[in-house]
Parts: C-alpha cells; sequence; structure tokens
C-alpha cells in the first residue's frame, strides 16, 4: 500500500532533503528512521528537494510497505518518539496506489523572512538585513512575475530540467513587527528560484535595479542578469496543496 507521511523539519544541521554521499541530509535521517522501526528498507520520494539549511513547514514524503492496522496506528508516534527534535512527523495516510508526492502536487507556497537589524535569537530562521527596503516598488514588481512563465533566469546554472516554465498564482512582501516576509505559490519551483528571486526584489527595493529592469531579467533567461541569491536559513516550504481525491 502506498502512503503518505505529512512532516515538517529545521534545516539549519541538514545537508537539504536529498540524500548525499558524505553529508547528513533529513531523506537519510527519515529513512533509517523508518527502517529501524519496520525493518526493512523504506525509501522515501518527498515533493520537492529543498537545499542545505532551508525549513519546511509542511513537506509530504510517499512510501510503499505493508503495515498492519496497529502498526500504521502508532508510526507517527513512534517515529516522533525516534526522531531528533527538529524533524516532526504530523500524519500518516493511505493514498491510491499510483499517487506521486511531486508530480501530484497542485502547488507549492515558500515564505522567506527578513529581520530588520541584528538579533541575538533566530538567526539561522530568517536572513538579517539592516538597510531600509521600498516595499511599494518590491511589491510593484512582484505583479511583473505573474506575467511569465519562463523563469530560466532565476534558476541554479547546471540543473537537470528539462523546462523552466512556472505557473506563479501569487507573490507578496508584507511588513511584519520586526523585518519583512516574502510570499510566493507556484505548480512548481526550479532550484534556487525563489532565493533569486528575492534577491533581485530587494535589489528593486534597494533601487540599484528599476522595476521596468525585470521585464528585461527574465527576458535575458540569464542567471547572471538577475540578481543575488539570499542566504538559505530565511527560506520555508510552508505548504503543498495536493486534491483530495489522492486518498483512500
Amino acid at each position: 500500500m502506498r502512503f503518505f507521511l505529512e512532516f515538517s523539519y529545521a534545516g539549519t544541521q541538514y545537508h537539504g532533503w536529498q540524500r548525499q554521499t558524505n553529508a547528513i541530509s533529513v531523506q537519510q535521517v527519515m529513512e533509517n528512521a523508518l527502517k529501524t522501526l519496520l525493518k526493512i528498507d523504506v525509501p522515501l520520494l518527498a515533493a520537492g528537494r529543498t537545499d542545505t539549511g532551508v525549513h519546511a513547514r509542511q513537506m509530504f514524503a510517499h512510501f510503499e510497505a505493508t503495515l498492519i492496522p496497529e502498526v500504521q496506528k502508532q508510526l507517527v508516534y513512534h517515529l516522533n518518539q525516534f526522531l531528533p527534535n527538529d524533524i516532526v512527523i504530523h500524519s500518516l495516510r493511505s493514498v491510491q496506489p499510483k499517487v506521486h508526492a511531486r508530480f501530484d502536487a497542485l502547488s507549492r507556497t515558500y515564505e522567506y523572512h527578513i529581520s530588520v537589524g541584528k538579533s541575538a535569537f533566530g538567526n539561522d530562521l530568517h536572513y538579517s538585513f539592516s538597510k531600509h527596503l521600498d516595499m511599494e516598488a518590491m511589491n510593484i514588481a512582484t505583479e511583473i512575475l505573474m506575467e511569465y512563465e519562463d523563469f530560466e533566469c532565476f534558476s541554479k546554472s547546471n540543473t537537470d530540467v528539462k523546462t523552466y516554465l512556472c505557473e506563479i498564482s501569487y507573490a507578496k512582501w508584507n511588513k511584519t513587527k520586526n523585518g519583512y516576509i516574502f510570499t510566493i505559490t507556484a505548480n512548481r519551483f526550479l532550484r534556487n528560484m525563489v532565493r533569486a528571486i528575492v534577491g533581485t526584489l530587494i535589489e528593486i527595493g534597494l533601487r540599484k535595479k528599476k522595476i521596468i529592469d525585470l521585464h528585461q531579467i527574465i527576458a535575458s533567461k540569464s542567471r547572471s542578469e538577475a540578481g543575488y541569491s539570499v542566504p538559505a536559513q530565511g527560506l520555508f516550504l510552508t505548504n503543498i496543496e495536493y486534491s483530495d481525491s489522492i486518498y483512500i
């Protein structure tokens, strides 16, 4: 039977989601926990691959296993007892046999958190930034993003993707008590895409780039034309949407 695990993690101590040869990853820790509890290898296929230091408030991964009802009922509890405190399992649900955590996701939402000024706390959960940003200009620029579909200019170089097309349905900056949060939703994201978009919008907010420059940047399809990539620690995967029909 195929199952969906819903979980969250703080990515500070991990080299991203995907299993690495010489570095610890979230996937490795979770697969090791499942193997210990179920006594079998349990490969996990996740909805996405977060990079080193990136966090997930909501992530899903699917796996195949034959679980007796008693084990299925208690698996979330036992995993949470076994896993470190920075990885938390929220639910386990059975899904249709061919449902895929990555390819059946309808949308994904990310947040990028910026803290204004220096802080003694939570520096692995935000980007400390002391310069004034023109929020109005940055939000006008987010509207331009939704006019396009090809975002090669924001993609990490030398990736193995077949297409750079993404449908952005929402993008907005909001002021918070301690800084700023950028929220963006799309059907899919390219590697490093959100961090490159945020860096570009910050340069617009600093008036190093003009709002109208964003059209040329996207049309260029060149990573060197876009802004810098902001640090990983401020990035959170916050929501993944699926159709209710996938669940049994």
